[in-house]
């Protein structure tokens, strides 16, 4: 099969509606990723491949990770939700080997166990809360295709993660993503990409990263970019104004535009909002046929 949905998402973690009713003011965002899970499940996707920017780094490589599941728990206040996801060891390989044959830069991160099956590793917010969007952790009436095989403690379709070093060459980034449309073509599943993304996080003065002009000015060129379709524009991002905004969302795109040289799509922007200190985007994805 090949690529049967994509998306840019949002991970500030108050808009799960199980740890925040207001979702801290970006009640918009939230509504938007309802959509975003129901277009996903839709698409009839088996895997996910999510790439954020929070999860285990190492320095000048693209980290995958090489478990057997991925597992945390977020808390709001007096609320918690948890997830534990099993992690796609086959399309993990997959991409991998893709990878390598165009000299991507690839580590494979495992915990625990010396064996694939014995390790697991934490699960961070970046991939907690778009997972919980897309299946995990929330009624799963109409996910029948991705639960048949599944034990009963597997939630939600199983995902292969990815953390991008932002040291690497961005041409190296896209190359990742066309690597990732390669290997989705050559498994035999309708396979998910997800780009875990916030985007300026320098909105209020208030805020832990103060404010700069930047955040409002950066984001809005990455929203044109997306409703241009025309995501790798964003290779030319300035790398003082990408610092300035505090932005963590540039290479997860970047990725997304790789594979949409490979697999056309059409887009739909669904919303922006910097209710808070900083700016999220949703944007789905659909095959162009």
């Amino acid at each position: 099969m090949a690529i049967a949905f994509a998306a840019v998402a949002p991970h500030g973690f108050p808009i799960i509606p199980d740890l925040s009713d207001d979702a801290d003011g970006a009640m918009k965002t939230r509504e938007s990723m309802l959509e975003l899970g129901e277009r996903f499940k839709k698409s009839g996707a088996e895997v996910i491949v999510i790439a954020g920017p929070h999860g285990v780094r190492v320095e000048g490589m693209i980290c995958l990770a090489n478990v057997a599941r991925a597992a945390g728990t977020l808390f709001w206040g007096d609320r918690k939700v948890e997830l534990n996801v099993p992690v796609d060891a086959k399309l993990t390989d997959e991409i991998t080997a893709r990878s390598l044959d165009r000299e991507v830069p690839i580590a494979l991160a495992g915990y625990a166990g010396n064996r694939r099956d014995q390790s697991a590793l934490p699960m961070d917010w970046g991939v907690l809360t778009p997972l919980w969007f897309l299946g995990h952790g929330r009624n799963m009436e109409g996910y029948g295709h991705v639960l048949a095989d599944a034990p009963e403690t597997d939630i939600g379709a199983p995902s292969v993660i990815v953390t991008p070093s932002r040291s690497l060459p961005r041409e190296k980034i896209v190359d990742f993503g066309r690597a990732v449309a390669a290997a989705a073509a050559a498994d035999g599943r309708k396979v998910a990409f997800i780009a875990s993304c916030d985007w300026g996080h320098c909105h209020k003065e208030s805020g832990p990263y103060g404010y700069h002009e930047a955040s409002a000015r950066v984001d809005k060129i990455v929203v044109d970019a997306i409703e241009n379709d025309d995501i790798l524009s964003l290779k030319d991002l300035p790398e003082q104004d990408a610092k300035d905004a505090a932005i963590d969302g540039l290479w997860q795109i970047l990725m997304l535009g790789g594979i949409l040289e490979s697999v056309p799509m059409k887009h739909d922007l669904l919303s922006y909002e910097a209710p808070s200190y900083y700016g999220m985007i949703v944007a789905s994805y659909e095959p162009a046929s």
